[in-house]
C-alpha cells in the first residue's frame, strides 16, 4: 500500500507541476481510462508493458476530454466562472488521485486472477510507481506530438485563412497536417520498421540450426533422395523437418508397428511462384509414395513459415506414422506482419497447394487414395480456411479440417460463431446438430460422444484466453460477444468491459498471445491436439487409457521443448508471432 501512495503523490506532484497547462476534463477522463487500464483482460501483463498500456490509455481519454472542451467552448455553451472552475478543477483533481490509487493497489490482484488460471506464479507487486512512471513518460510522448500535430493544423490555417474562409481554413489545415503525419509515419517510420524487419527475418529465415541436422530418411525434403535442397527450405521449414516422431519413437509408446511419417516442405527459395512451389511439393508426395498413406494433411504455416509441432506430432503418433503432411511457406515475416503487408499472398499460396493436391487426389480411385485433411494454426488457420471452394469438392469432398486458434478474421469461423446456437456461448459455440462443425477446448468438444458426423468433419480448437481469436475491434463501443453470459474457465472473472480501454488491452493481449503457459492463449497443447484429431480423422486401435497416457507424453515432451527456448520473445518469434 506504501507503494501505491508513494506514486498517487509522485503523480500528483508531475500533474500540479503541468496543471496550468492541462486540461481539467482531459484529466479526469484520462484517469478513468488510466484506472481501467488496470484491470485484467486475457493475458498477464508485466509493469513495463502495463505502464505503455496506461500511457497510451490516459492520452487516449485526455484527448477525448479536450476533444469535448473544446466542442462545449465551439458551441458557446455556457462556461463556469473562474472561481467555480477552480474548485471544480480541485474536486476533479482529488478525485482523480484516489481512483487512480484504488485501482493501483488492486493491480496486483487482478494479474493473479489472471495467472492463477493459467497455474503460473502469482506476482506480489504490480510495481505501481514503476508503472506511473513509464504511463507519465508515455504520456507525455503522445501530448508532445499531439501538440507538434496541432501546431503544425494551426499554422496551415492560419495561412490558408488569407485566400478561403476561416472555418475552410480550419479544415484544410487539419487535413494538411493529418496527410504529413501519415506520411510520415508510414513512408518513413513504417517502411524503415518493415525494412529492418524484412532484412532480419530473412536473415533468421536463412539460418541452419547446429541441432537440426539434414535428415537421412527418403520420406522427409531435403534429403539427399529429395527434390529440394535442404538449404532452401527456411529455418522453419528445416525445423519441421528434422523433427517429429519416427517410426521407431511411435512403436516404443504404441507397441504396435509404425511407418516412418512423410514430411514434404516447399520453402520460399524452393521455385520464384505459388504455383510452381506447389507443384514441386506435389512432386515430393508422389515420390515418396504419400499417396499411399491413410492419411494425408495439407498445411498451411504461419507467417513466419512455422507448423505447430504439437499438431502434427499428436498425428502422426495416433495414425502409427501412417500419415504424410505437406506445406508450403509464403512468408517469413511474423503473422501480423504479414497480414499487414502482403494479406492475400498467403491465401495465394494456400490455394495453389491445395487446387494441385485436391486434383490430383480426385483422380485417383475413392477406395485407393488418402484421406484428405486441412489444418492451420493461427494465420495458417485464416489462409487455409480461405484456400477452399465448397461448389467444386460439392461432387467429391475432402475429409475434414482441423484449423486451431483461428484469428478473428476468419470469415467463416466469424461467419458460424454468429450463428451458433442460442443457448451456446461465443467462445464454445455450438452450430445445428455438430454432423458439419464442431468447436472444441480444454475440455473438448460440447457435442455427446455419439453425435454422427456428416461427410466434412470440420472441428475448430480454440482457447477462450486465446486473444487472436476473441479480438473484436468493435470492443471500442460495444462488449464483445465472448464477454456476456457464462465466463469461460480461462479467463479471469475479474474482466470488465470499458469502451475503448478494453480494445486496447486485447490489442496489447494479441501481441503477448504466444507467451503463456502451455495450453492457454496461442500456445495450444498436444494433449488438446489429441481428441481435436480423434474427432476429425477417427484413428483406430485407442482406448481412452491409452488416449489419456499419449496426452501426459506428449504434453511432457513439449514442455521440456519450450523450457529449453531461451527467452518468451523467441518462442513467440519461433511460433510465428
Amino acid at each position: 500500500m506504501s507503494d501505491v501512495l508513494f506514486s498517487v503523490v509522485w503523480v500528483q506532484a508531475v500533474v500540479v507541476r503541468f496543471a496550468g497547462a492541462l486540461s481539467g476534463v482531459g484529466l479526469l477522463l484520462g484517469t478513468l481510462f488510466f484506472a481501467a487500464s488496470l484491470t485484467p483482460t486475457l493475458i498477464p501483463r508485466t509493469y513495463v508493458l502495463q505502464g505503455l498500456l496506461a500511457g497510451i490509455s490516459f492520452a487516449t481519454g485526455y484527448g477525448l476530454g479536450v476533444l469535448w472542451r473544446w466542442l462545449w467552448a465551439y458551441m458557446e455553451l455556457p462556461e463556469p466562472g473562474a472561481h467555480m472552475r477552480r474548485s471544480v478543477n480541485m474536486a476533479v483533481f482529488g478525485s482523480c488521485m484516489v481512483v487512480a490509487g484504488l485501482f493501483l493497489w488492486r493491480a496486483a490482484d487482478w494479474q493473479n486472477s489472471i495467472r492463477v488460471l493459467m497455474a503460473m506464479e502469482p506476482v506480489d507487486s504490480a510495481h505501481p510507481l514503476k508503472v506511473c512512471v513509464i504511463a507519465v513518460a508515455t504520456f507525455v510522448v503522445l501530448l508532445w506530438l499531439a501538440r507538434l500535430f496541432g501546431r503544425v493544423a494551426d499554422a496551415v490555417s492560419r495561412r490558408s485563412h488569407r485566400y478561403v474562409p476561416r472555418r475552410l481554413a480550419n479544415v484544410l489545415g487539419l487535413a494538411v497536417a493529418a496527410f504529413l503525419f501519415w506520411s510520415l509515419a508510414s513512408g518513413v517510420f513504417f517502411r524503415g520498421l518493415l525494412l529492418m524487419m524484412d532484412s532480419s527475418y530473412r536473415q533468421h529465415d536463412a539460418l541452419i540450426e547446429p541441432s537440426q541436422p539434414r535428415p537421412e530418411s527418403p520420406y522427409r525434403s531435403g534429403s539427399e533422395a529429395s527434390l529440394m535442397k535442404w538449404s532452401e527450405l527456411g529455418r522453419a521449414g528445416r525445423e519441421f523437418i528434422a523433427s517429429g516422431p519416427s517410426a521407431d519413437d511411435i512403436t516404443a509408446f504404441t507397441g504396435r508397428p509404425a511407418r516412418e511419417p512423410v514430411r514434404v516442405y516447399a520453402g520460399l527459395r524452393a521455385a520464384e511462384s505459388p504455383r510452381q512451389r506447389a507443384r514441386l511439393a506435389l512432386a515430393e508426395l508422389i515420390r515418396m509414395d504419400a499417396f499411399e498413406r491413410s492419411v494425408l494433411v495439407v498445411i498451411t504455416p504461419t507467417g513466419t513459415g512455422w507448423i505447430d509441432p504439437a499438431a502434427m506430432d499428436t498425428l502422426e503418433y495416433l495414425h502409427d506414422g501412417d500419415v504424410a503432411s505437406v506445406a508450403v511457406q509464403y512468408s517469413y515475416l511474423s503473422s501480423p506482419l504479414s497480414l499487414a503487408v502482403e494479406p492475400e499472398y498467403g491465401v495465394d499460396v494456400a490455394r495453389a497447394l491445395f487446387v494441385e493436391i485436391y486434383e490430383y487426389w480426385t483422380r485417383m480411385p475413392k477406395d485407393e487414395r488418402p484421406r484428405l485433411y486441412l489444418h492451420g494454426l493461427s494465420l495458417g488457420a485464416y489462409n487455409s480456411e480461405r484456400s477452399t471452394q465448397l461448389f467444386e469438392m460439392i461432387s467429391d469432398p475432402i475429409d475434414g479440417a482441423l484449423w486451431s486458434g483461428p484469428t478473428f478474421q476468419n470469415i467463416l469461423w466469424r461467419s458460424i460463431t454468429a450463428d451458433r446456437n442460442e443457448d451456446s456461448p461465443a467462445w464454445l459455440p455450438e452450430f445445428h446438430d455438430g454432423t458439419l462443425i464442431r468447436f472444441m477446448n480444454q475440455d473438448g468438444a460440447t457435442v455427446r460422444d455419439d453425435t454422427p458426423w456428416g461427410p466434412i468433419r470440420v472441428a475448430y480448437l480454440q482457447y477462450a484466453s486465446d486473444p487472436v481469436t476473441f479480438f473484436d475491434p468493435r470492443g471500442f463501443y460495444r462488449p464483445p460477444a465472448w464477454m456476456v453470459g457464462q465466463r469461460a474457465p480461462d479467463v479471469s472473472p475479474e474482466l470488465r468491459w470499458y469502451p475503448i480501454v478494453t480494445m486496447l488491452q486485447l490489442a496489447l493481449d494479441m501481441m503477448l498471445a504466444g507467451t503463456t503457459p502451455m495450453g492457454y492463449g496461442h500456445v495450444y497443447a498436444p494433449g488438446h491436439y489429441v481428441p481435436a484429431w480423434v474427432e476429425v480423422t477417427a484413428p483406430q486401435g485407442w482406448t481412452p487409457e491409452s488416449l489419456s497416457a499419449l496426452s501426459g507424453y506428449l504434453n511432457d515432451s513439449m514442455a521440456r521443448a519450450l523450457s529449453d527456448e531461451p527467452d518468451e520473445e523467441t518462442a513467440y518469434a519461433n511460433r510465428g508471432g
